[in-house]
């Protein structure tokens, strides 16, 4: 049996189809005028960055920065670290920094 927490282990996620895998944000928000929302208190969306795409899953990219719904998709624990895995249609926007 494997573990995932073994040492030398290295995983990878592939998505399928129109699927893309998001590393979720767990960044602090500043508005224009200097509020600072943190992560835990945004309602609705979520923003991450891309690390991988499904050949289904038009004009995005891994590195792309998206925000999208605060559930959508599915939560995986991959090595220890929380990502989500979503339909690219679920993306609502990408972010330009």
């Amino acid at each position: 049996m494997i573990d995932e927490h073994s040492p030398g282990l290295n995983l990878s996620l592939d998505p399928l189809d129109d699927y893309v895998v998001i590393q979720p944000s767990d960044e602090e928000t500043e508005t224009r005028a200097g509020l600072i929302i943190p992560a835990s208190a945004e309602n609705s969306c979520r923003s991450g960055v891309v690390t991988a795409v499904g050949n289904d899953a038009d004009s995005i990219e891994p590195g792309d920065k998206v925000l999208f719904p605060k559930d959508a998709g599915y939560e995986v624990r991959l090595a220890g670290t929380a990502i989500r895995v979503i339909r690219r249609r679920e993306l609502i926007a990408r972010i330009h920094d």
